[in-house]
C-alpha cells in the first residue's frame, strides 16, 4: 500500500481524539474500520504509530515522528490547494473580467454593483452574501471571492487571517428603526435609555456586535428585554408592527412604514470594511473597487431629520 494525505489524516485524527472510538466517530467511520486502517498505515511505515493504554492511545516513538511530519505536510497541501485556487481564478487568467464579491450588507453592496457596472460595463460581477464575516473572510483566503464587503464593531479587528487586506471604506453611527407611529419616531434623535421597556430586532452575525450592544445598553442603565436575530425582511416586520426597535446602519434604505433616527451620542459604531489578498489582486485594481465602494457610501447614508 502506498502511503496518502488522507493516511496522515487519519493518524492526526487519532491523536488529536487520544483515542479509537472518539477518531472513528469524528472520521465518520466504525471503529473496527478505523483499527484495520491503522494496522495497514502501521505496516506500510514499519511499525505500530500508537500504544493503547485504558484511556485511549498514546504516540510511539515512531508515532512522533510521522504527526510531526504531518504538521508540517498537511497545512503545505491546504495552502497549496488554495493558492492553486486562487491562481486559476486570478484575473489575469480569464477572457472576460469578472469580480467575485460577498458582502453581508446588502443595501451597500448594490449600490457598490451598480457603480461598478457604469464604471467597468466590460466586467462580470457576480455576489454571494452571508451573516457571517468569517466565512467571508475565508472564502478570500481559498480564492473563492475576490472582495468581501463586511465590517466591523467599533475597533474591533477585521476578521479572517492577516495575510488579508482590509480598508475602512466609512464608518456609521448605528440607529434605530421605529415603526412611523412610535412614540419616539419624530425625535431628532434618541436616548438609549429612552428604549429601555422596547424588545430588539438585528441580523445576526458572528462580530461582536451583539455584546457591543449589551454593553451599551447597560451604561445606558438597563438590559435589554429580548433580541430577536433574524434576517433583514424580518427585522423590518417586526419594526413595522411595533413588536421591536430594529438594530441599523446609516445605510439602510428608506422602508414604507419604517423611520430610521440615530442614537444620541453615538453609543454604537459599525466600520464598513473591503477585504481582499494581496497575492491575487493588483494594488491598482484593489484601490479602484474600494474608491467605487467609498463612492457609494455617501449615496446611501442617511443624513440626520
Amino acid at each position: 500500500m502506498e502511503l496518502e494525505l488522507r493516511h496522515l489524516r487519519t493518524v492526526r485524527a487519532i491523536a488529536d481524539a487520544g483515542s479509537l472510538t472518539r477518531a472513528a466517530t469524528a472520521l465518520g467511520l466504525a471503529q473496527p474500520a478505523l483499527s484495520a486502517q491503522l494496522k495497514r498505515i502501521e505496516r506500510t511505515l514499519g511499525g505500530p504509530l500508537f500504544e493503547r493504554h485504558r484511556y485511549g492511545v498514546r504516540a510511539t516513538a515512531l508515532g512522533e515522528l510521522v504527526l510531526e511530519r504531518t504538521r508540517i505536510l498537511l497545512p503545505a497541501v491546504t495552502e497549496l490547494q488554495q493558492e492553486a485556487t486562487r491562481f486559476a481564478h486570478a484575473p489575469q487568467h480569464r477572457h472576460t473580467p469578472r469580480l467575485r464579491i460577498g458582502s453581508t450588507h446588502g443595501p451597500l453592496l448594490g449600490a457598490l454593483v451598480d457603480r461598478l457596472a457604469r464604471t467597468a460595463p466590460g466586467t462580470d460581477v457576480t455576489t454571494r452574501t452571508s451573516w457571517s464575516e468569517r466565512e467571508l473572510a475565508d472564502l478570500l483566503t481559498e480564492g473563492r471571492l475576490d472582495y468581501a464587503l463586511t465590517g466591523a464593531c467599533g475597533s474591533a479587528p477585521p476578521p479572517g487571517p492577516d495575510r488579508l487586506t482590509w480598508r475602512e471604506i466609512a464608518v456609521d453611527p448605528v440607529c434605530v428603526m421605529l415603526a412611523e407611529q412610535h412614540p419616539l419616531a419624530h425625535a431628532h434623535q434618541i436616548d438609549l435609555a429612552d428604549l429601555a421597556d422596547e424588545e430588539w430586532a438585528c441580523v445576526p452575525g458572528d462580530s461582536c456586535f451583539g455584546d457591543c450592544f449589551t454593553a451599551a445598553c447597560a451604561r445606558a442603565g438597563f438590559t435589554p428585554r429580548r433580541l430577536y436575530e433574524t434576517d433583514t425582511a424580518s427585522c423590518v416586520h417586526l419594526a413595522q408592527v411595533g413588536r421591536a426597535v430594529g438594530l441599523c446602519r446609516a445605510t439602510f434604505p428608506g422602508t414604507p412604514g419604517i423611520t430610521v433616527r440615530p442614537l444620541a451620542g453615538t453609543p454604537l459604531t459599525w466600520r464598513h470594511l473591503l477585504g481582499w489578498h494581496p497575492a491575487v489582486q493588483s494594488p491598482d485594481a484593489a484601490a479602484r473597487v474600494l474608491a467605487q465602494a467609498r463612492a457609494a457610501h455617501p449615496e446611501l447614508a442617511v443624513s440626520p431629520p
